[in-house]
């Protein structure tokens, strides 16, 4: 789960991480009266988005007059980043910046651990940076047991400065920083670009943060943050009605019981050199208007040229699964071809169903991934 800017430097303030004054907009009218709120027209204006890279996009523009303020505003709004419509700016206070840093933390699957993440070239990619100039990222696995140390911090904060009053304050920022990872269940909090003024302070210019939506139920404070894209409603409406579904950015869309068949599926999918559209699992226990809503789902997503649906019958029984697709053939327009392999409980039962139907049918798993890859070569 994503939360906007302004968002994120609500709760940085909350936690007491410095963070430069601001108001959120709606229109360009808003953005002047902000300004005169903030008592100053130098700004920077920012378009709130759920996704990266906006001051490369033109999401991101200094102001220093009304006139520019408003015709900025004017250009940031409504403009598409990244497939996300503007519809609110972020007008804050221009700071006069001395240096730029890098400050994150997040979850290391590697080292099951919390790991701190500060780089002395802040204000870019973070990827890049590691790609073109890893020596200039300092990584600090943190001990869950214990926590962040003191000297874990002072450590990152001698990587990025000599000056022993920056040090002081990264150190506390750190600090501050892993208080609010924890206490909400972040998955990651980063500070990019750690600004340092001319006057020696340290400000947050940017936050960004994402959670677990594992541990929303016992955050009610930031599940209210929550506004879902598209793809996530439709995981979330997935959920809802059974079936685990994650999106991808395939063109075979896979229908298969079983997480773990779902995953091999889509990793035979690859071997073959195909690229699955999502992960889509209906299920131990399905039933047939299960299959219906699975089968929508799919073609709601208008990637999709192939649908392979792989179903191994144990508890899932076969024709069941032949009913819910004869009923979603009834229910829906489908005009793409369907690859299915189909074995199990009641396989001969299943089969015997779908006898004259549209359906293409293969005998094993890797027959029915090879000619749906097969498929999309030639629809």
């Amino acid at each position: 789960m994503k939360i906007y800017e302004y968002q994120a430097k609500t709760l940085f303030s909350r936690f007491g991480i410095p963070v430069e004054r601001n108001i959120l907009c709606y229109t360009p009218e808003e953005t002047i009266a902000a300004c005169a709120h903030l008592n100053t027209f130098h700004v920077a204006v920012k378009a709130q988005v759920l996704a990266g890279g906006r001051g490369k996009a033109g999401g991101v523009k200094l102001a220093h007059d009304p006139e520019e303020v408003r015709t900025i505003a004017q250009t940031i709004l409504g403009m598409n980043i990244k497939g996300y419509t503007v519809d609110q700016i972020l007008v804050s206070e221009a700071i006069n910046i001395a240096s730029e840093y890098y400050l994150s933390l997040t979850i290391d699957r590697n080292t099951k651990s919390v790991i701190l993440i500060a780089s002395q070239t802040g204000g870019m990619d973070i990827e890049e940076v590691a790609k073109t100039s890893p020596e200039q990222i300092c990584r600090i696995p943190v001990d869950n047991s214990i926590g962040m140390q003191q000297f874990l911090s002072n450590r990152a904060g001698f990587f990025l400065s000599d000056d022993i009053t920056v040090v002081r304050q990264t150190a506390d920022i750190i600090q501050k920083l892993y208080r609010l990872l924890i206490e909400t269940d972040a998955s990651l909090v980063e500070i990019n670009p750690l600004a340092l003024t001319k006057e020696r302070k340290l400000i947050a210019l940017d936050a960004k943060m994402t959670f677990d939506e594992n541990a929303l139920f016992r955050r009610p404070e930031i599940e209210t943050l929550y506004e879902p894209d598209a793809e996530e409603q439709k995981e979330r409406k997935a959920k809802e009605k059974g079936i685990s579904y994650v999106h991808l950015n395939g063109n075979i869309g896979c229908m298969v019981n079983g997480a773990g068949l779902a995953m091999a599926t889509m990793d035979v999918i690859k071997h073959f050199g195909g690229n699955p559209a999502n992960f889509l699992d209906i299920g131990g226990s399905s039933n047939p208007q299960k299959v219906v809503d699975a089968m929508k789902l799919l073609l709601s997503d208008l990637q999709v040229k192939i649908v392979l649906i792989n179903i191994f019958g144990g508890i899932t029984r076969c024709d069941d699964v032949a009913k819910g697709l004869l009923e979603a053939f009834r229910q829906i327009e489908i005009n793409i071809p369907i690859v299915l392999r189909l074995t199990g409980t009641n396989e001969k039962e299943g089969r015997e169903l779908l006898q004259n139907s549209p359906f293409i049918m293969e005998e094993t798993m890797e027959q029915a991934a090879q000619k749906a890859i097969n498929l999309v070569i030639f629809h």
